[in-house]
């Protein structure tokens, strides 16, 4: 998987000086769940989109298994195959976790981290194992078959409902765009699949132990850590961001009012203010 050519998304500042952001999206998600939050951040920031391998416009993996782990090294062997160094590093859910890995693993990489809804082990909510039973047996198939049966625009509610808090804020033409990857992804013989392999990907980190678990990853990393958590989000609970937050040796906790799993689409104001602030400080603050 390290040798996994990646699609990517890049939006360079109009400062050819400027610090590097690198933003790694949430199970069955993309580029594009960056956009607005992009938008906000490309004045002051170069910024990296990349679909990890299996999602987006990213081929599977040679053997067509997804782990953390691996999707952690093909990330790191993009970044230094095309020589990014020193990069802030933004993950959303599973992405989290994948960003996670990376700033514990490669200290030298990550200047700073923010976890977006991170989804470190904790008691899941209801809603998490229902999303859960997608990493069971043939559920894969069943699930694209149930979508097959559904009206395009009622599957469009379904995900907003369960991302955001006021499914209202997405537009018209977020979901046009939306619904013209959904429609491109049910195309691609191995999209569910890839989506089971997702949610076991995460269940895996789950029951990690020992210097494999993120738990243990959190507290080696070394950067200055934003976590960003949503009131409303029923996938990565605000009741686990205490847990979280005493993790990690140099956190900082961003907590969002009428806000779910996607603070970065639903309310990406606060959030493009918290990580330019982040990203200024570790800058000002770096030995010359």
């Amino acid at each position: 998987m390290t040798r996994q050519t990646l699609a990517v998304e890049y939006a360079g500042s109009s400062a050819p000086a400027a610090e590097t952001a690198v933003f790694l999206h949430g199970l069955g998600g993309w580029t594009h769940n960056w956009a607005a939050l992009i938008d906000l951040m490309r004045t002051s920031t170069h910024c990296l989109a990349i679909d990890l391998p299996g999602f987006g416009r990213s081929e599977p993996p040679p053997d067509g298994r997804l782990t953390v782990e691996g999707l952690a090294a093909a990330v790191v062997a993009h970044l230094e195959r095309t020589g990014h160094h020193r990069v802030h590093l933004v993950g959303n859910s599973l992405g989290s976790l994948v960003a996670l890995r990376i700033a514990a693993q490669h200290p030298d990489l990550v200047s700073t981290l923010t976890l977006i809804a991170p989804v470190l082990p904790a008691r899941p909510s209801a809603q998490a194992l229902r999303v859960a039973l997608l990493g069971l047996p043939g559920a894969a198939r069943l699930y694209a078959r149930h979508l097959a049966s559904r009206d395009p625009d009622r599957q469009l509610d379904d995900l907003y409902r369960l991302i955001y808090a006021n499914p209202a804020l997405a537009g018209p033409e977020q979901r046009a765009v939306e619904a013209r990857e959904r429609q491109r992804r049910s195309e691609l013989p191995y999209a569910s699949q890839m989506l089971a392999e997702g949610v076991r990907a995460l269940l895996r980190t789950y029951l990690h132990r020992g210097p494999e678990s993120p738990w243990h990853q959190a507290r080696r990393v070394t950067a200055p850590t934003l976590l960003v958590y949503g009131r409303s989000d029923r996938l990565a609970p605000l009741r686990t961001a205490a847990h979280t937050y005493a993790a990690f040796p140099n956190p900082r906790l961003l907590t969002l009012p009428t806000t779910a799993h996607v603070p970065m689409q639903e309310t990406p104001t606060p959030v493009a203010q918290s990580l330019k602030t982040l990203i200024k400080e570790a800058t000002t603050t770096q030995p010359t």
